[in-house]
């Protein structure tokens, strides 16, 4: 039931998500550094001009740079966005990859898509380890 609810809440923010105008920074001096869980070759592609309805492939590849095994619990982007993920454990040292396909077919406006990672493994806070990739483009009028 908890997957189910984190789901959905990303899912809403994932396709509602407004960008701050500036960045968030911590105010604390007791904030830590977390490290690295994942490393991705990107974490941004821009994908250009699309025309309405043109379908257009991409990937994010990433390296699991924890000293722990790691699985992908759920990704999740819009509805214009399908993702294939691995399935299995990834070991340390050992690369994953997001084979997404965007269909253009609803977009009417130029717009940046996140793509959320739920890891099932957890920071040591407890709570969920999330990636966020994403890709942009522009619609060609």
């Amino acid at each position: 039931m908890r997957n189910y609810i984190l789901a959905l809440t990303i899912l809403f923010f994932a396709c509602n998500a407004t960008k701050p105008t500036a960045p968030l920074i911590p105010t604390s001096s007791t904030v830590k550094p977390v490290a690295s869980f994942v490393t991705w070759d990107k974490k941004m592609v821009d994908i250009g001009k699309v025309k309405k309805g043109d379908k257009k492939s991409l990937f994010f590849e990433f390296t699991n740079t924890s000293k722990e095994d790691i699985q992908i619990d759920i990704v999740d982007a819009c509805e214009c966005t399908k993702i294939e993920f691995p399935r299995g454990v990834i070991t340390p040292n050992g690369k994953g990859r997001l084979d997404v396909l965007f269909n253009s077919a609803e977009k009417d406006t130029s717009e940046t898509i996140g793509i959320n990672v739920v890891f099932k493994n957890t920071a040591p806070d407890g709570n969920p380890r999330i990636e966020v990739v994403e890709y942009k483009f522009d619609i060609e009028k």
